[in-house]
């Protein structure tokens, strides 16, 4: 069954290698979709894809790189964009 969710990170996620981190987990569960960070500190990101895949990148999330701190994690359902890679947005 494929999900289509859009993820806010707040925390110590800027300036952390968050998005390149998330990227790659996100290559490696072949899911699809994007990250880019938020003017008030945060990272959201739209992910889409097989539900297992997704919700195992979401877990992950709540973790983030070494080096982040990651405080809060919410996702809600979103539109599918069909997207066919993964990308760090600006």
């Amino acid at each position: 069954m494929l999900v289509s969710r859009h993820v806010r990170i707040a925390g110590r996620v800027q300036g952390v290698f968050f998005r390149a981190w998330t990227q790659q987990q996100a290559k490696e569960l072949e899911v699809t979709g994007w990250v880019r960070n938020c003017p008030d500190g945060s990272v959201e990101a739209h992910l889409e894809g097989e539900q297992w895949p997704v919700q195992r990148l979401i877990e992950l999330l709540h973790r983030g790189p070494p080096s982040a701190a990651v405080e809060s994690v919410t996702d809600h359902a979103a539109d599918f964009t069909r997207a066919d890679r993964f990308e760090v947005r600006d």
